[in-house]
């Protein structure tokens, strides 16, 4: 099973979901830490290469999981945040590739 990193604070973002989203956030990584895909998501090119986003659904709102699974040793989760409108904020874009880019040069050291 792949270990989970977690880039940034998003491992504290996700704790903070409602708890609805928490769990089914969960879950979804789990699914990628096992090499299976997670039920509903799309590719998030234009953050970086192999850069995807997890949509959870839920009475408590909309949420979003940003991840880069491509690699054997783990799954990097970029970042995590409620979705307010249709289209991802131009903050929550930046700062996930901020962190992917956080990512590459770890990966690298």
């Amino acid at each position: 099973m792949k270990e989970l990193k977690w880039m940034g604070s998003s491992r504290k973002d996700i704790t903070a979901f409602p708890d609805d989203a928490k769990r089914a956030a969960g879950f979804q990584l789990l699914r990628l830490q096992q090499g299976q895909e997670p039920t509903d998501w799309k590719p998030m090119q234009g953050i970086g290469n192999g850069v995807q986003e997890i949509r959870i659904r839920k009475e408590s709102g909309a949420f979003r999981v940003i991840y880069v699974a491509k690699f054997e040793e783990a799954v990097y989760v970029l970042h995590a945040f409620q979705k307010k409108t249709q289209q991802t904020a131009q903050p929550d874009i930046d700062l996930a590739r901020e962190r992917f880019k956080e990512m590459v040069r770890e990966r690298t050291k």
